[in-house]
């Protein structure tokens, strides 16, 4: 017997990254779990069934979801996965980049829980995961729209844990550092010296190396399982120590200690 074995989870953003490692976790662990993303051509026989979902579309969101209810007969678990980046400062976007952002990363949040919240209403393990970022509590050089956009993610977890505890919804949020996922690698494959550029993402992890996926997806499981059942309107780091370290500077060779 699994953990989620008769439980039905929908997994935004699904098809790569954070949210295929997710998906596959959850299956292993006896989830049926339904993947809404806007490309699901690309998911196999062990990584969920697909919905092709824009969350940028209140429509296609509503859709999608009924489409998973009508398949399964309920819903119990969600995972507000889908999420694009932003590398750059305040001057360097223009307004509408700003709300192509934010659409995806806040207001896509938003529309998917409101279209799942009646399902999980009727759910007796109900659980909301969101996934944040380091970048809502650590100030990092050239982040400012992603910054922004994952610390409402934050305060939206805090906010909608507190209205929904009464339902017997339990809401949290994920914050992974930087995490070695399709997305980091095409930043790479684009910088100059990618080698170069890799190594300095691993090395402002405290632990020396980037996060997997496969990392960020135990601590989403965990938190949307029945053994988290007491826990709801938390932050839960994955990110080598980013948040809470402070690290000395490495010191030459021969330097007194």
């Amino acid at each position: 017997m699994g953990e989620f074995d008769g439980l039905v989870a929908v997994v935004t953003g699904g098809a790569s990254g954070i949210g295929l490692a997710t998906a596959r976790l959850l299956i292993r662990r006896g989830a049926r779990v339904a993947v809404l993303d806007l490309g699901v051509d690309t998911l196999g026989p062990d990584d969920g069934a697909g919905f092709a979902c824009d969350v940028t579309d209140d429509a296609s969101v509503r859709a999608a979801v009924e489409a998973v209810v009508s398949a399964y007969g309920r819903l119990d678990v969600l995972v507000n996965n889908a999420g694009i980046g932003a590398v750059g400062t305040v001057a360097d976007h223009a307004d509408a980049e700003w709300a192509r952002v934010l659409d995806v990363n806040v207001l896509g949040l938003v529309r998917v829980t409101r279209a799942a919240l009646p399902y999980l209403r009727r759910s007796p393990a109900a659980a909301v995961v969101n996934i944040g970022s380091i970048a809502a509590a650590a100030g990092l050089p050239r982040r400012a729209l992603y910054s922004a956009s994952k610390g409402a993610v934050l305060a939206l977890t805090r906010a909608m844990a507190a209205d929904h505890v009464a339902e017997g919804i339990r809401v949290n949020c994920v914050s992974p550092g930087t995490v070695d996922t399709p997305w980091v690698g095409r930043l790479l494959a684009a910088a100059d010296d990618p080698a170069a550029e890799r190594a300095a993402l691993h090395a402002r992890q405290p632990t020396g190396r980037m996060v997997s996926a496969e990392e960020v997806a135990e601590a989403i499981a965990y938190l949307a399982g029945p053994a988290a059942g007491s826990t709801t309107g938390v932050d839960l780091a994955v990110d080598g120590g980013m948040a809470g370290l402070r690290m000395p500077a490495a010191r030459p060779p021969g330097a007194t200690p």
